[in-house]
């Protein structure tokens, strides 16, 4: 850097909350005197922010971690740090088996970076730091380096204590830590002063927050960000169904600025495979869910998480999670072949499902949500949705963005409009994935 001031590099793999850590991670080092590096082969200190939900996610961090260690090798100087999930995770292992990795930061120790840099730097150290604070989020919301002036996301809830048999959450992220409300509350208004109009609340389980203080709710927390002035869209991931209660509905019903979209993960539509996921609800108790909050939110959608040839899935269970994808008509799905998780439950059951079968489910659950997603985006044809531009589409001909329900649409206009404006746009082609319109007068 034509600066002289060291400089940093973060990549990040995985969620909405790795994303927001990656910027946490910048600004904690611009707070230190860093630069944001464009690449890593520009960076003095280099992040990866790994991502450990699925064995494949697990393994590709390792495949980057390995030509990473290739461009070490020709820059002297370079650190080199694993954070993030697989960093929770494995701990010490991490050193042992990766002599070229300078340090290891847990997902409750991201506020100790600075620190733990100077360690290595100062101390020729290899610092391993992956404990939970119980008690409370560590979080300094002035450190983040966000890079998105009209959209921002807020950690309102850490961690889970749901213990799915298939989910590495509570180890990776810890057990659930809520920030104060009051705190969310003032966040949100310092962002919306400094030009935010659509703000992200965050969790793995983010509707089963509670203030640590005042014991207010999720709901509560919702009306308080929703009527906030000047701010135009307020959303949330990820909701778990056994925590959406009538409350939670009835404080998203009359709230403009809360979005109709929502995800809210179903698994699987067997009862049986429900049970042996600690799902704590039922098919029936599900759909029930699903039926109440579309009465309670007009015009709501609903995304999903599906996981296929877990454990124990016979045709049967599979055919009633089709059924039950059928019934709802998910806005979206992520659908995934089951994936061993460690210090999980079901790591310890016979993995039966034959990878093939398992593959050949996933395929025909993901060639009906196709349809099912065609089918709603062709019936909006002709609808008119207001778009908040996020910028260009993936080919970068088009302006794209979000409409209130969280769809894609793709401006088809020669004319570009700067993110963060909204427009308003006539449908004029729904594609399985996302939607095609013209702006129009409001």
């Amino acid at each position: 850097m034509t600066s002289g001031k060291p400089t940093v590099f973060v990549e990040t793999w995985g969620c909405q909350m790795n994303e927001l850590d990656g910027r946490r991670f910048v600004g904690l080092m611009k707070g230190g005197g860093y630069e944001e590096a464009t690449s890593p082969e520009t960076a003095d200190l280099v992040l990866l922010n790994t991502c450990s939900v699925r064995d494949k996610a697990e393994q590709k961090v390792y495949d980057r971690l390995g030509q990473l260690a290739v461009m070490k090798k020709k820059r002297d100087g370079m650190i080199l740090g694993v954070c993030g999930c697989v960093a929770q995770q494995e701990g010490e292992a991490l050193l042992s088996r990766l002599p070229y990795v300078d340090f290891v930061l847990g997902t409750g120790r991201i506020e100790a970076l600075p620190s733990v840099v100077r360690r290595v730097v100062e101390e020729d150290d290899r610092p391993v730091e992956v404990g939970f604070d119980l008690d409370e989020v560590a979080y300094t919301p002035s450190a983040i380096a966000r890079t998105i002036p009209h959209k921002a996301s807020i950690t309102v809830i850490e961690g889970c204590n749901k213990y799915c048999t298939f989910c590495v959450v509570p180890t990776t992220r810890g057990r659930e830590r809520s920030r104060r409300l009051a705190d969310v509350v003032e966040e949100s208004r310092r962002l919306i002063q400094e030009g935010v109009v659509e703000i992200e609340l965050l969790g793995q389980t983010v509707n089963a927050f509670q203030d640590p203080e005042t014991g207010e709710d999720f709901a509560d927390l919702i009306r308080a960000v929703g009527t906030l002035e000047g701010l135009k869209r307020l959303r949330f991931v990820t909701s778990h169904p056994k925590n959406f209660g009538d409350g939670l509905i009835e404080a998203m019903g009359p709230k403009p600025s809360v979005c109709p979209f929502l995800h809210l993960p179903v698994q699987s539509g067997s009862d049986r495979i429900l049970n042996r996921m600690k799902r704590q609800y039922t098919r029936s108790e599900y759909l029930d869910l699903v039926r109440r909050i579309r009465a309670g939110v007009p015009g709501v959608v609903i995304g999903t998480d599906i996981i296929v040839g877990f454990p124990g899935e016979t045709d049967g269970d599979f055919e009633e999670t089709l059924s039950l994808v059928s019934e709802v008509e998910f806005a979206s799905a992520f659908c995934f072949v089951y994936s061993p998780r460690p210090h999980t439950a079901a790591t310890r059951w016979e993995n039966d499902v034959p990878r093939p079968v398992a593959s050949e489910r996933l395929t025909r659950l993901l060639d009906l949500q196709q349809e099912i997603q065609k089918r709603a985006h062709r019936s909006l044809e002709g609808e008119r949705l207001e778009v908040l531009v996020d910028g260009d589409d993936k080919k970068g001909k088009k302006s794209s963005g979000r409409s209130p329900c969280n769809r894609v649409v793709n401006l088809d206009v020669p004319r570009r409009f700067r993110p963060g404006t909204f427009v308003m746009a006539e449908i004029t082609r729904g594609l399985p994935n996302s939607l095609l319109g013209v702006p129009v007068a409001g």
